[in-house]
C-alpha cells in the first residue's frame, strides 16, 4: 500500500470551501467552491484501504471507492476517472447532488473518531477535471449492431441505459415528452446544486456517440406504444414519478397553493433563459412574499433553497416530525438555516387561510407518538395547539406518485402495483409486455439518482439478454 494513504490520524477531514451563507444566497451558483489539486490528493490519501469497503457496500452502484481515491492521492487522475465511470454514468452530477452522509461517507470506518474521508467532493473533483481534460468520450462501440432499442424517458435511469446499450451497439432511441434531456436533474433540481451545464453536456456528448433523442413526444399521443414495439427489438419505460401528493385540508385550492415541481420547473425554465409566463406574472415566484414549505425532503429543502435566492422576504418549513426523523439530507437543512430559513419541527397544516388568495397557514403543533408497523414514530397532534403562520404563497413538497401509466399509454396490460407503480420480474425487469422493460422510480417509486442510475444500467444488461436470446432462438428457428 502507498504510504501516502491512511492519512486520517494526521489530515483532519475538509470539505471544499463553502461560500458564505449571505453571497450565496443572492445567486444560483453552487454552494462549494472546487477542490484544488492538492486538497483533493490530500483528503483522498485519508482513506484507510479498510478490507471490507462499507462506503461501497452502502452505495447503490457499489462503486469501486477506496480504488479511486488511492489513485486521486497518488496525482493517477485519469485512471481515477476510469474506475469511478465503470461504474457509474454520472460520477460528476452524484458527486453533487448524493446524500452521502446517508451512504457512502455515512458508512465509512473512519467516520467514528476521525470523521469520514470527503468521498463526494473527491469524486466530483476527478469528473469535473476529466471534463477540463477531455478524457470524457462518447460512448463509440467497437462494433454497430442492426437491432434497435427504445427508452422512454430522458431522465436518470434512461439515460444510463442508454448509455450502456449503445457502447453495446446497439442503435438507441430516446423519446422524452419535454424539451430538454436529464428530467428532474435539468428541471426538478435547483442550479445551486447542480449546475445545467452539468447536464446538457452529457446530452452533447450522448448525441455525439450516436444516441438519438425525440424530445417534445408524449408516448400515447405523439406515438403509440404499440408502433415502439413494432419499431424496436425492446423497450425500456424509465418516466419516472411527477404526479405530486396533495394534502386534504380546508383552503387547498386558493390561489397561491402550489405543487413543489411546478415551483422548481418554472424557476429552472427562467434561469435556462426560457420565455415562463408564471414566474413573469408572480404566480410562481417568491419575490417579496411570505414563503411556507410543507415537506421535509430533498425536494421541500430545493424549494426553501430557491425562495431564498427569489428574493423571498421570509421562509418557513413546516415539517410534521422533529429534525432527526427529516427524510432530507442533513447538508441541505444546514445549508438551508445557514441561508436563513426557518423551521418549524413537529408541526402539520390543518387549513390554508385566505379568500381567493392563501394568506396564511393555521398549524398545529405535533409529538411523536409509537412506532407503526415500520418502526417509524407516528405523529399525533397536541390539542389546542394551533397557531398560524402569515404565507401569500404555500409550496406542497410532499412527494411524488406515478402516473397512470396505462391509461396514458392506451396499454391497460402493463400491470402496476397497488401503489402505481409498473409491476417488473425483478429478475428480468421486465414488464407484463414481451420486451418492454421499466427501471427506476416509476418501478421503485420516488427515488434517488444514483438509484435510477443503478437500476438503468441493470435494465440495459437485461434487455442485452433479452435480445441476444431471442436472436438466438429466431436463428434456431430458421435453421
Amino acid at each position: 500500500m502507498a504510504e501516502r494513504m491512511l492519512q486520517f490520524v494526521r489530515l483532519e477531514q475538509r470539505q471544499p470551501e463553502k461560500r458564505d451563507a449571505t453571497t450565496r444566497a443572492a445567486d444560483w451558483n453552487e454552494v462549494y467552491t472546487e477542490f484544488k489539486a492538492t486538497d483533493a490528493a490530500d483528503q483522498a490519501s485519508r482513506c484507510s484501504q479498510c478490507g471490507i469497503p462499507f462506503c461501497s457496500v452502502h452505495c447503490p452502484l457499489q462503486n469501486n471507492i477506496p480504488d479511486w481515491l488511492k489513485l486521486t492521492a497518488e496525482g493517477r487522475l485519469e485512471e481515477a476517472y476510469e474506475v469511478a465511470s465503470a461504474t457509474n454514468t454520472f460520477p460528476e452530477i452524484c458527486g453533487r447532488i448524493c446524500p452521502q452522509d446517508r451512504l457512502c461517507e455515512g458508512n465509512c470506518v473512519i467516520e467514528k473518531g476521525f470523521e469520514s474521508v470527503t468521498i463526494g467532493a473527491v469524486e466530483k473533483y476527478i469528473t469535473d477535471t476529466a471534463w477540463e481534460m477531455g478524457w470524457v468520450k462518447p460512448p463509440t462501440p467497437l462494433r454497430e449492431r442492426e437491432q434497435s432499442v427504445g427508452i422512454i424517458g430522458a431522465g436518470p435511469a434512461g439515460l444510463a441505459a442508454a448509455e450502456r446499450l449503445r457502447l453495446q451497439g446497439y442503435q438507441v432511441t430516446v423519446y422524452d415528452r419535454y424539451d430538454r434531456v436529464g428530467g428532474l436533474m435539468i428541471y426538478g433540481i435547483p442550479s445551486f446544486k447542480l449546475e445545467k451545464d452539468v447536464v446538457l453536456r452529457r446530452h452533447a456528448q450522448f448525441e455525439a456517440g450516436g444516441i438519438q433523442f425525440r424530445l417534445n413526444c408524449a408516448i400515447g399521443q405523439d406515438i403509440t406504444l404499440t408502433e415502439l414495439r413494432a419499431r424496436h427489438e425492446a423497450l425500456l419505460i424509465a418516466t419516472g414519478v411527477y404526479k405530486a401528493r396533495d394534502i386534504d385540508v380546508p383552503g387547498a385550492h386558493l390561489s397561491g397553493v402550489v405543487a413543489a415541481l411546478d415551483f422548481l420547473t418554472t424557476s429552472n425554465r427562467q434561469g435556462l433563459g426560457d420565455a415562463v409566463p408564471e414566474f413573469e406574472s408572480g404566480a410562481l415566484n417568491a419575490a417579496g412574499r411570505d414563503v411556507v414549505v410543507i415537506g421535509g425532503g430533498d425536494t421541500a429543502m430545493d424549494c426553501v433553497r430557491t425562495a431564498v435566492r427569489q428574493g423571498a422576504k421570509s421562509v418557513t418549513c413546516l415539517y410534521r416530525r422533529d429534525k432527526a426523523n427529516m427524510p432530507g439530507s442533513m447538508r441541505e437543512v444546514k445549508n438551508a438555516e445557514e441561508e436563513g430559513v426557518r423551521f418549524e419541527w413537529l408541526a402539520a397544516p390543518e387549513a390554508f387561510l385566505g379568500d381567493g388568495q392563501v394568506s396564511g397557514v393555521r398549524a398545529v403543533r405535533m409529538h411523536l407518538g409509537l412506532p407503526d408497523a415500520t418502526g417509524r414514530q407516528q405523529v399525533e397532534p397536541i390539542s389546542s395547539s394551533g397557531f398560524t403562520i402569515k404565507a401569500d404563497l404555500v409550496i406542497k413538497a410532499l412527494g411524488f406518485d406515478p402516473e397512470d401509466l396505462p391509461a396514458m399509454f392506451g396499454e391497460p396490460t402493463l400491470g402496476v402495483s397497488r401503489w402505481g407503480t409498473l409491476r417488473i420480474d425483478h429478475r428480468t425487469m421486465m414488464t407484463a409486455l414481451p420486451g418492454v422493460f421499466a427501471a427506476g422510480d416509476i418501478v421503485r417509486g420516488a427515488s434517488l439518482v444514483v438509484w435510477g442510475i443503478r437500476d438503468g444500467r441493470d435494465a440495459a444488461a437485461e434487455m442485452h439478454k433479452f435480445i441476444e436470446a431471442r436472436g438466438a432462438g429466431l436463428a434456431i428457428a430458421a435453421e
